[in-house]
């Protein structure tokens, strides 16, 4: 980041992200604060991916909240620009469609979002996946998280090409289930 003032945004954006999802825990037993994952995921981007641009680090953070608070797209725009709103929208999924077709068009569309949306793709992903080896979610159960793997591997094989380091991290990730991308 180049300027004080792309320091602010992202900082911006982390707070708005921790006061949207301030009521959600992820599904691991331990009941994780949500804001570990956006945080999470924008430090994939930072010290993994080698990320720096301060839009694609805002998208990191901000991605789940559309699609899990009530903020909207509008809102997106208004505080953070068309951009960041733009990367958001790219990685944000349709909750009003069946979770099968979600998931349908998540691999379909992945090879055709913007690099900035890949990159925030690939550091989820890589989040996602290293917490599935953690922990098992509540609810799931082996073949489920299999099942999740090899979802995301498809839709991984479609991002490929996009930052070399965070897609070894990923197949490092995969190998461990026994997944070769």
């Amino acid at each position: 980041m180049s300027t004080s003032n792309d320091l602010q945004n992202v900082i911006k954006a982390a707070n708005f992200a921790a006061v949207k999802h301030r009521q959600q825990k992820r599904k691991d037993p331990e009941e994780t604060p949500y804001i570990n994952h956006p945080l999470g995921v924008a430090n994939i981007l930072i010290t993994e991916g080698h990320i720096s641009d301060p839009n694609v680090l805002q998208a990191a953070l901000l991605h789940d909240t559309v699609e899990d608070t009530d903020t909207s797209f509008a809102e997106i725009q208004d505080e953070f620009g068309l951009a960041v709103k733009n990367i958001v929208a790219e990685v944000t999924d349709d909750k009003s469609l069946p979770k099968d077709v979600r998931k349908k068009l998540q691999i379909e569309h992945a090879s055709t979002v913007s690099y900035e949306a890949k990159l925030v793709k690939l550091a989820d992903k890589l989040y996602n996946l290293r917490d599935l080896l953690r922990a098992t979610p509540k609810g799931w159960d082996e073949k489920y998280v299999n099942d999740y793997f090899i979802w995301a591997s498809k839709v991984v094989k479609n991002l490929l090409g996009t930052n070399a380091e965070l897609e070894n991290e990923l197949r490092k990730t995969f190998k461990e289930k026994g997944i070769e991308l």
